[in-house]
């Protein structure tokens, strides 16, 4: 990455006055994604700046006022929350709330499947977030392990794809992340148009691959021409569930990754059908996680 591409700012450094910079988190095509410590509400929070090659580009721009408006509307307990809209800065950014614990996609790489008492709870909790998304008119187009963060309860992040409900059934490009795409994401308009039931399927591809281990269907290639060689989700029945997986949730997760949107529980549904599983755990497995 060139210098003309990132900000380069290092321990100590300051996005603003009242943001200094603790480490980098990361960051994608538009922007990075720093860890600071607040003058404001004295504590750390996410600062989420427009690369400085991206500052004053129209789609860049709209691209992180149209993560602000999803989080200004979105007000949910498993979201993770703006706190302050610093797009007029000469650095534009967004302050988020710092979700405390490790990405999904970290404990999946580190230590293989979660057991279900981790799991399950989580599915609840996205269930949850999905089920107050749908009825703010909203969708976040983009769950997916990376986009976890662990803890009681879980907090789904990145709200730089979501859109409000019209918005994403009128999209004509694929917003989202290859392999957790729904069918609908992959060809918005020719096997339906993305909606709540797409946040459905990527908590199921996300819960799938939490439990098992491994992603419910085959890497795609991104340099191929036909489409079910880029998004083998298009016309490959998803890999089996583990046995160790309670069947009734092995169900669940495979209604998420029904074809067809109108075939997917809702997530009021999902939830309903997880959450018996969990209650029934042994009592002394569930110390350090709550019972719901």
């Amino acid at each position: 990455m060139t210098h003309e591409d990132s900000w380069d700012f290092e321990a100590g450094d300051q996005v603003t006055p009242e943001l200094g910079v603790v480490e980098r988190l990361g960051g994608g095509a538009s922007c990075e994604a720093y860890l600071c410590f607040d003058e404001v509400t004295h504590g750390p929070v996410v600062v989420k700046v427009l690369r400085p090659d991206r500052v004053g580009e129209a789609r860049a721009a709209r691209s992180l006022e149209r993560e602000a408006e999803a989080l200004r509307t979105v007000n949910h307990p498993v979201v993770v929350r703006l706190l302050r809209d610093g797009r007029d800065d000469p650095r534009p950014h967004l302050v988020l709330e710092a979700a405390d614990g490790p990405r999904l996609s970290s404990l999946l790489r580190r230590h293989g499947p979660l057991q279900p008492e981790q799991y399950l709870p989580l599915g609840i909790d996205l269930a949850s977030a999905a089920a107050y998304l749908r009825h703010v008119g909203h969708v976040h187009l983009d769950v997916k392990p990376g986009n976890v963060v662990m803890g009681a309860p879980a907090r789904l992040i990145d709200l730089s794809a979501a859109r409000p409900v019209a918005e994403a059934a009128a999209l004509l490009d694929v917003v989202g992340t290859d392999a957790y795409l729904a069918p609908e994401q992959c060809l918005p308009g020719q096997v339906g148009v993305p909606g709540p039931a797409s946040d459905v399927w990527g908590i199921g591809a996300t819960l799938f691959e939490a439990a098992a281990g491994y992603r419910p269907f085959d890497e795609g290639d991104p340099a191929a021409s036909a489409p079910e060689a880029v998004w083998p989700q298009l016309e490959q029945v998803p890999y089996d569930v583990p046995r160790a997986v309670p069947a009734t949730v092995a169900d669940a997760l495979l209604a998420c990754l029904a074809r067809r949107p109108e075939d997917r529980p809702t997530p009021a549904e999902l939830s309903d059908a997880l959450a018996p599983t969990y209650a029934a755990l042994p009592k002394g497995r569930l110390a350090g996680f709550r019972v719901r």
